[in-house]
């Protein structure tokens, strides 16, 4: 039987609707890795083939082989570090240059190598650079928010198949995100605690979504959640970015992150998915002001996993609401949720 239920964190219903399931050849699991031989820009020895680099972990020169992570401007870039944030009007129409920073993270040197398939201490490495790289970011003050992304796969939007990650800096707050901040603090004023925060506690009451705890962290499928197998990764402290975890943290969620993508493998073989960084934002400006001093008591950062089994239509398109076919407390059972 369908259901309507609300997502509390992104404020949107999201239909239920496990009758769904069996549609007819929708099923975009198992894609196909590409079989043409090309040479791969990401991978190990051909640094020539990117810009310079911006940051790496390894014990050697920089922009030479043999290295864990490396970062690099993104080529086809959405915004550039280099312009300026000067507004620009015309009549009710308003508009900035497209300022901003756009860096690619390379996961690993592994071209084929999911999560499911890294050590532990490669997945560290990427959290840690990833926190190298918001620390600085941050420096430039007129970057405000941070997005961070993977998309993996075709079906969920990849152009290139070496597992590489997207930070995407801008000098404004996206219109979603004011919205969470706005209702998360209306929470936080009526019940002294944040949205995730209570999110979590009633999940972990429940017991039906869990899917893993270690340490620190907690992996459930949300009540709402918008995608059949869809997976959040969240502190249980109110840790409000992923540059204020301890080296503990770090190394707690680099075990949890491995073990829910061995699970997610386990039951959906080779899926396209995308990977998304809910956090606070970087710096203060006249949109986010009011909430920066109380994010180290109400928000807690979010690591968001959207596997995309299934193709979009127009219902979700042309109302921003999901249709998930694959019951969430089914789900969490199959990844050997506790």
């Amino acid at each position: 039987m369908s259901e309507i239920r609300l997502d509390r964190i992104h404020n949107k219903y999201v239909v239920i609707a496990p009758e769904r399931l069996f549609r007819p050849n929708l099923n975009c699991r198992n894609e196909k890795k590409n079989s043409v031989s090309l040479i791969c820009p990401f991978c190990d020895g051909n640094e020539d083939l990117t810009p310079p680099e911006i940051f790496a972990l390894r014990d050697n020169e920089a922009n030479e082989p043999s290295w864990r992570t490396r970062v690099v401007p993104n080529l086809y870039k959405a915004v550039q570090v280099e312009l300026s944030d000067i507004s620009k009007r015309d009549g009710i129409f308003e508009s900035i240059p497209g300022v901003g920073a756009h860096e690619i993270l390379i996961d690993s040197p592994c071209h084929e190598c999911d999560f499911y398939q890294l050590d532990t201490s490669a997945i560290e490495d990427w959290l840690r650079t990833m926190i190298i790289r918001i620390e600085d970011l941050k420096n430039d003050t007129r970057l405000i928010y941070l997005s961070i992304f993977k998309n993996v796969g075709i079906n969920a939007g990849a152009t290139q198949e070496h597992p590489h990650t997207q930070l995407l800096a801008l000098p404004i707050m996206p219109k979603e995100e004011m919205a969470f901040l706005e209702e998360n603090m209306r929470y936080y004023r009526s019940h002294g605690r944040g949205l995730v925060e209570d999110v979590l506690f009633n999940e972990l009451a429940s017991k039906k979504r869990i899917v893993v705890r270690h340490g620190n962290f907690v992996a459930f499928c949300p009540f709402a959640s918008a995608y059949p197998f869809e997976v959040m990764i969240a502190p249980l402290t109110n840790i409000a970015s992923l540059c204020k975890c301890s080296r503990k943290d770090v190394s707690d969620l680099s075990v949890l992150i491995k073990r829910v993508f061995e699970s997610l493998h386990k039951q959906l073989g080779v899926f396209a998915y995308n990977l998304s960084l809910k956090m606070a934002p970087l710096n203060t400006n006249f949109e986010n002001e009011m909430y920066m001093n109380h994010l180290d008591k109400n928000y807690r950062f979010i690591l968001r996993i959207t596997p995309r089994i299934y193709n979009l239509g127009g219902f979700e398109i042309s109302t921003g609401m999901a249709i998930n076919s694959v019951v969430p407390e089914e789900s969490a059972k199959m990844l050997g949720g506790e």
